[in-house]
């Protein structure tokens, strides 16, 4: 039976979905890095990257490649990291709008309240 592309498209998400994940691709999107690089740009355990990178070379989204005890990683095409550089610019849109939202609050805001004690008589 064949998936739907939305579902596709959010089982897709979801394998994105991991903090670490994104930062790996990320710094594959500067060019093929050395798991030694990745884990000094990255404050993690060795494990857990190996974890991680297992993930996404699963997917098809990274490709490694063994030159004895040195594994390389690559991104597996240009569209992955096209797609971190379309998140980074919609975040900060999002951001902006927000930032922008703020300000216009802090503008209209009124002034707060005084507390008074009660007038002595």
């Amino acid at each position: 039976m064949m998936v739907p592309l939305y579902q596709a498209k959010a089982e897709f998400f979801r394998m994105l979905g991991h903090p670490v994940r994104i930062r790996v691709l990320e710094l594959l999107g500067e060019g093929p890095k050395q798991v030694r690089e990745l884990l000094a740009e990255i404050d993690i355990e060795a494990s857990s990257l190996s974890q991680q990178l297992a993930v996404l070379r699963r997917a098809g989204i990274v490709h490694s490649t063994r030159d004895g005890a040195t594994v390389t990683y690559t991104l597996a095409g240009p569209d992955v990291a096209d797609l971190m550089r379309a998140a980074r610019r919609i975040l900060t849109e999002m951001l902006t709008g927000q930032a922008e939202l703020l300000g216009a609050l802090r503008d209209t805001a009124e002034p707060a309240p005084v507390d008074r004690l009660p007038a002595e008589r």
